[in-house]
């Protein structure tokens, strides 16, 4: 098989600037200034503890937007 020339090979639809969007939820929780205290406790549990879980949360929301956002078409995004 050979590859097409480089003016027949169709558009990369993976090149969406909602793509940096799942940066966030693999940055955020490197910052230990967020996460190194213990207080304020939620329901009994130490800050770092939920905060883990909200990350969760970030990571699944930024993930359903940049598929959202994918799924329009591919070209929208950019």
């Amino acid at each position: 098989m050979t590859t097409p020339p480089s003016d027949q090979r169709p558009e990369r639809s993976d090149r969406s600037k909602w793509n940096w969007l799942l940066l966030l939820p693999i940055v955020i929780p490197l910052i230990p200034l967020l996460y190194n205290h213990e207080d304020p406790r939620l329901f009994g549990f130490p800050l770092f503890y939920w905060l883990q879980l909200a990350f969760i949360v970030i990571g699944v929301g930024c993930t359903a937007v940049v598929y959202r956002m994918g799924q329009r078409g591919g070209r929208d995004g950019r």
